[in-house]
């Protein structure tokens, strides 16, 4: 199963980073409508109006969604033939909302780019790598969840999952919205930037503070430094992109950061609300 959950995984980080390169090539619009590409094909064709490097690049996010309907039926089965009751939810989650995000994707399309539904569509993949994580590192332990999880635990992912919402208003806000014509939020860029990077700061010193006030285990500490690695670059990488006027390549790699971020933030989680027992899975 662990190949197979790890595949899932990757998948559905791998979506994120190729909806981030729609956005940052402004071809949100480079398949107009939906579910076809234009009114009468299915696939980008030769001599469309938004260009047919915009259409492919569209288009390709949009054939990567097949191969994770995939890897989550295939993932769906080989959880049921584990006879791992605990997991099910989670595998039909994956299923689930593939569809919610093709959904989201087309409501996306048809509001031109509107930035609520396209924020979204990016917090349904963070919650749907949340759920993947949890299948992958919980299919060889029996996990039962503690009764009495630690203040600084649910303090610390409910600042990581502010940290990605700020995120997703900066960039709604910011010059990269998948097309030149699309709507934004209507704050001020550098007032959500800085309170997207302010609330970054307070996640790194709650950071700090959870690894030596908090009651951790040598797993949790370790996977805090872990943690910590990736925000401080992470972080640098957020002010040097802001200072350079967000060139898209550095955006792109801030926004593979902050699915790294996310999963050790959730790995942390795990590791703190729950106890883990070892199976057997011969």
């Amino acid at each position: 199963m662990r190949p197979i959950l790890a595949v899932l995984l990757f998948l559905q980080s791998a979506i994120i980073v190729t909806g981030g390169a729609v956005r940052l090539t402004g071809s949100g619009l480079g398949c107009p409508t939906w579910p076809r590409c234009t009114a009468d094909s299915y696939k980008p064709v030769v001599g469309q109006a938004e260009g047919h490097f915009h259409s492919w690049i569209e288009f390709s996010n949009r054939l990567l969604t097949f191969a994770l309907v995939v890897g989550a039926i295939v993932a769906i089965i080989a959880v049921l033939k584990s006879g791992r009751k605990d997991l099910r939810v989670l595998a039909a989650f994956q299923f689930i909302g593939i569809f919610g995000q093709g959904v989201l994707g087309g409501i996306t399309v048809l509001t031109k780019l509107n930035p609520i539904p396209v924020a979204g569509h990016f917090l349904l993949s963070i919650a749907l790598v949340a759920a993947g994580t949890t299948l992958y590192y919980q299919w060889d332990s029996k996990f039962r969840k503690i009764p009495s999880i630690p203040v600084f635990a649910r303090l610390h992912l409910f600042l990581a999952t502010i940290v990605i919402i700020l995120g997703t208003l900066v960039t709604g806000t910011g010059p990269n919205a998948g097309d030149w014509q699309a709507p934004r939020f209507h704050f001020k860029i550098e007032t959500i930037a800085r309170v997207h990077s302010d609330v970054v700061i307070i996640f790194l010193l709650l950071t700090l503070a959870y690894y030596f006030l908090g009651k951790l285990s040598h797993e949790t500490k370790r996977l805090i430094r872990i943690l910590g690695v990736i925000s401080i670059a992470q972080g640098a990488l957020g002010f040097i992109q802001y200072y350079q006027g967000v060139p898209p390549l550095l955006v792109g790699a801030h926004l593979l950061g902050s699915i790294l971020v996310w999963i050790a933030a959730w790995r942390i989680w795990l590791s703190t609300s729950r106890t883990s027992t070892p199976i057997s899975l011969g």
